[in-house]
């Protein structure tokens, strides 16, 4: 038997039958099989969607010129003085603690005053001595003037007494220094609040021995505040003594007030390389209490502009550049702009956007023009519902 197929796929399959040697069944029924599926009409690939990148955008605007610079810091007082004793010996009373109110001539502190009572008592012993001293040297004098004109003493005999006279009004006011000395070392055993205010901190227990000078009680004086701040050294050198900070309460954005720079350290911190400054507030809020953390915020000048985040910064054809988004058609392209500065954490454009225009902060990267994307957090599109194009031709 022979077999013989069309070549032609598309036709009908012809099967013509001749004499001949016979073949066995087992070669021609696969054969047929074999031709017959490759003769099938081949179903045409369906195209494959291209990915819809997520963006996240920003809405331009622009600036009337400067930066703004935000810093966190906290209350502190404009005065902080340490209240301590002039004199060292034992603290037997303290009659504050932290955060009580403190006002003038109050009585802090007290020390064991035994040493400098004896010590007045001694003085006030030497001072009775001389004033006795004192008042017979004044009667010889008194008793020897009449006689020195009828010559019933001598000259040399006078001037003796004249002499010791003034040598014991002379320790007579020593012995009263002496006396004052002592009652002021006693009234040193005693620490008065010199002024109103609110103790901060503590330095010693009742029962401790303290020496002269030890901080035993930390006052925070009454009738002003400070908003203490780290500052970069480019802000200290941008800003301005006369440009005014606004200070807000980190907790309560709505209570604010305002105030000017009143004192600026000298040396940088080792550590941080920021230095310390310290804005006077004017009229501060009750809220704003001591140890609050607040932030503060000040306008440095600059040219005006539009402001874009960093990240929304690219580069083409070797110039600055930022991808824009079209709204309406959802897709992206490529602009070159002029840069006019960089600031700490955005850069302020001159030319080539204008307000309200949409630029790509996120995703920049991975961008081509005209590429159709979405903005971050919105659902992706299926593309098996997106509608295919048919292609063009006959199909079989």
């Amino acid at each position: 038997m022979k077999v013989l197929i069309s070549p032609r796929c598309g036709d009908k399959t012809r099967l013509v039958f001749g004499t001949g040697a016979s073949l066995p069944r087992a070669v021609v029924l696969p054969a047929i099989l074999a031709l017959l599926t490759a003769c099938q009409p081949v179903e045409e690939s369906q195209p494959i969607a291209e990915p819809i990148r997520p963006v996240r955008v920003v809405t331009v605007e622009e600036l009337p010129g400067g930066e703004t610079v935000t810093l966190t810091g906290n209350i502190q007082a404009q005065d902080d003085v340490a209240l301590a004793f002039r004199v060292g010996g034992q603290l037997i009373e303290r009659t504050v603690s932290v955060g009580d109110q403190v006002r003038a001539g109050q009585i802090v502190a007290r020390l064991d005053a035994v040493n400098e009572r004896n010590a007045i008592d001694a003085a006030r012993a030497n001072l009775a001595a001389a004033m006795a001293r004192l008042v017979e040297a004044r009667n010889t004098v008194e008793r020897y003037e009449p006689m020195l004109s009828r010559g019933f003493v001598a000259r040399a005999q006078f001037d003796r007494a004249v002499e010791a006279r003034d040598a014991a009004q002379a320790q007579v006011e020593a012995a009263e220094a002496q006396v004052r000395t002592a009652e002021n070392q006693l009234g040193f055993t005693t620490l008065i609040a010199d002024g109103p205010g609110i103790v901060t901190a503590r330095g010693a227990e009742p029962g401790e021995v303290v020496a002269a000078g030890r901080m035993v009680v930390q006052l925070a004086r009454e009738g002003g505040r400070d908003a203490v701040f780290d500052v970069p050294g480019r802000v200290i050198e941008a800003a301005s003594a006369d440009d005014e900070v606004t200070v807000a309460l980190s907790t309560d954005p709505k209570v604010s007030t305002t105030g000017r720079v009143r004192e600026v350290s000298p040396q940088a911190d080792p550590v941080t390389r920021t230095f310390k400054v310290r804005v006077g507030l004017a009229s501060p809020p009750e809220a704003m209490r001591l140890g609050s953390t607040v932030t503060g915020s000040i306008l440095l000048g600059g040219v005006a502009g539009i402001a874009i985040p960093t990240s929304a910064l690219t580069s083409s054809q070797g110039a600055p550049a930022v991808w824009t988004l079209d709204p309406e058609s959802s897709t992206v392209a490529l602009r070159n702009v002029d840069v006019a500065s960089f600031e700490l954490d955005r850069v302020l454009i001159s030319e080539g956007l204008a307000p309200g225009e949409l630029v790509v902060t996120a995703g920049v990267q991975t961008l081509r023009p005209g590429q159709q994307v979405r903005l971050l957090g919105e659902p992706t599109p299926n593309p098996i519902e997106a509608p295919i194009e048919a292609p063009t031709g006959d199909r079989p």
